[in-house]
C-alpha cells in the first residue's frame, strides 16, 4: 500500500485525496469539483487504477479569465494495493467526490487435507 500512499502525495496540488483502510477493502475519496460521473471514468487494470475526470466550466456572459488555475482535465495513474481486487472495485460520484472502494483479497484460512493412512 506504500506505492499507493506515495502515488497520493505526489499528486496535483489542485487534487485532494484521502485515502481509507479497513480489514475488508480500502476507500480513495477524491475530490473533482465540477466533475461528474458522465464525465469520469475510473479503469482498474493490470494493477493500476486510472482516474480520468473532466469538469465543466462556464464563463458568465461578458466575463473572459483573467486568471485560470483550475484545470479542465485530471488525469491520474495510482497503483493498486497488493491486496487489492480491482475487478470487484465499486465507485460512487456526490457532488464531485468520487469515492472508489476496493476489496481486499480474502486470505484462504486454508483447507486441511486429510492423510491416508496405507
Amino acid at each position: 500500500m506504500s506505492a499507493l500512499r506515495d502515488a497520493l502525495r505526489d499528486l496535483p496540488e489542485a487534487v485532494f485525496a484521502d485515502l481509507l483502510e479497513s480489514e475488508d477493502a480500502y476507500v480513495l475519496v477524491v475530490d473533482l469539483p465540477g466533475a461528474t460521473s458522465e464525465t469520469t471514468e475510473v479503469v482498474a487494470d493490470a494493477g493500476r487504477i486510472d482516474i480520468e475526470a473532466r469538469r465543466e466550466k462556464a464563463t458568465p456572459e461578458g466575463y473572459r479569465y483573467v486568471r485560470e488555475d483550475r484545470p479542465l482535465f485530471l488525469d491520474v495513474d495510482l497503483p493498486l494495493p497488493p491486496d487489492g481486487v480491482g475487478a470487484e472495485a465499486a465507485a460512487t460520484m456526490d457532488r464531485g467526490v468520487l469515492e472508489l472502494t476496493v476489496p481486499k483479497r480474502r486470505s484462504a484460512d486454508g483447507q486441511p487435507i486429510a492423510i491416508d493412512e496405507r
